[in-house]
């Protein structure tokens, strides 16, 4: 026989169902419930006259439906195993946020050398040193930023959605000290400055619920074209000069870019078409970003003795600022966010800690530090993660990552 549901309200909009059997119950405790979300009827209209369906729980069409509800076990007299376990999952989703959050400190001790440094050059009148930074890598980082900026502002991601706009704010600086030491071409910062300046006005007028749809989907189809643009171009420009300088890559990604948001916008799609149009601007950040180590490898490849430029702290920092935003990304089940953390955790960070320790860059107890580390802080996200969801494997987590619920 199946057991009938009461709903009732408690504090903070939380929901809980409690059913007439004590076998089971099903407690909402996503921290997304904090949300301005519409309200959606769970299983059609509520058995009971007076409880609106709707009351029963929220809906957001960005959270996945896995997340809304968490099952637990029934509180009895003897104890209170469902509530323990309830506890610890928020307690976690708590943690990965702080996590999260706690990045900006690597990222922006990252960023805040190079604009000192370029501050006393130009005092001194050193513009030529500043030339040394390429402004190009730091505009296609900027873009992706950006880009992931509005990926998290839509995902109501706040700690996440910070980190991206420090990295935008930061980067603009250090192309603002190019400009004004001749190394970056005035009419590029000017348009640059528009751009970064729009997005982060769209972004936070979206994240408070102030900018209408329309807006939204304009700078979204602007993000995804710039994105699949410059990826390929990117991509392209590492291998120079073993293949021709061109510009052939960017100007045909632009084009299909153009005309795959036209046809996703006049219907011309189909609704899986059209989602995959959608989630272009957030894998091509995050492609840009995982291109980084590539690029970066390469470099060292074909040039070994340029690793010696390398410095450990920085890689390191790096590896950090990746690694605090994995407990996050696994937590939400976010397979694009986790992909593009660790691979940047693994290849940017470590592996290029590895590749200094192989060369001598750096000394065997620091390398054998940052391996425990990482090592250790990979082992405890995906325990905590799997103790948190209820899973007795922490490979099930990751399945659930990877191939969903």
């Amino acid at each position: 026989m199946e057991a009938k549901t009461i709903a009732m309200s408690l504090p903070s909009n939380r929901f809980s169902i409690f059913p007439s059997s004590p076998r089971a119950s099903f407690v909402s405790t996503s921290r997304f419930s904090r949300l301005p979300l519409k309200r959606a009827c769970i299983g059609g209209v509520s058995s009971f006259p007076g409880v609106d369906g709707s009351a029963l729980t929220r809906w957001n069409p960005i959270v996945s439906t896995r997340r809304r509800l968490v099952p637990a076990r029934a509180i009895d007299s003897e104890g209170s195993p469902g509530l323990e376990k309830i506890k610890e999952y928020e307690e976690w989703d708590s943690w990965t946020a702080k996590f999260s959050g706690g990045a900006n400190i690597p990222f922006l001790m990252l960023q805040l050398p190079q604009i000192i440094l370029n501050a006393q050059n130009l005092i001194a009148g050193n513009n030529t040193a500043l030339s040394a930074v390429p402004w190009l890598g730091m505009l296609t980082g900027l873009l992706g930023n950006l880009s992931l900026l509005s990926y998290f502002a839509k995902k109501r991601e706040k700690e996440a959605a910070v980190v991206q706009t420090l990295g935008v704010i930061s980067t603009h600086v250090v192309l603002a000290q190019l400009t004004m030491a001749g190394a970056m071409p005035m009419p590029y910062f000017v348009a640059t400055s528009s751009v970064v300046t729009i997005g982060i006005i769209l972004n936070a007028l979206f994240y408070f619920g102030k900018l209408s749809a329309t807006l939204w989907r304009l700078w979204e189809d602007f993000i995804t074209v710039g994105g699949l643009s410059v990826l390929p171009q990117v991509m392209w420009s590492t291998f120079v000069p073993l293949v021709p300088n061109s510009i052939l890559p960017g100007t045909t990604a632009f084009v299909i870019a153009v005309a795959a948001v036209f046809m996703a916008r006049t219907g011309k799609l189909p609704e899986e078409g059209v989602k995959f149009v959608e989630s272009l601007s957030g894998w091509t950040a995050t492609l840009m970003f995982m291109w980084m180590p590539v690029s970066q490898m390469w470099t060292n490849f074909l040039s070994p003795d340029n690793i010696k430029g390398l410095s450990p702290i920085t890689m390191l920092l790096s590896m950090m600022g990746n690694g605090l935003m994995l407990p996050r990304a696994l937590f939400i089940r976010d397979l694009m966010w986790f992909t593009g953390s660790i691979w940047a955790t693994l290849f940017y960070g470590y592996g290029n800690i590895l590749c200094l320790y192989l060369s001598n860059c750096t000394s065997k107890s620091f390398f054998a530090a940052s391996t425990i580390g990482l090592i250790s802080w990979i082992g405890l996200a995906l325990w905590r993660d799997s103790a948190a969801h209820g899973h007795n494997s922490p490979f099930r987590s990751l399945k659930e990552l990877v191939f969903g619920s």
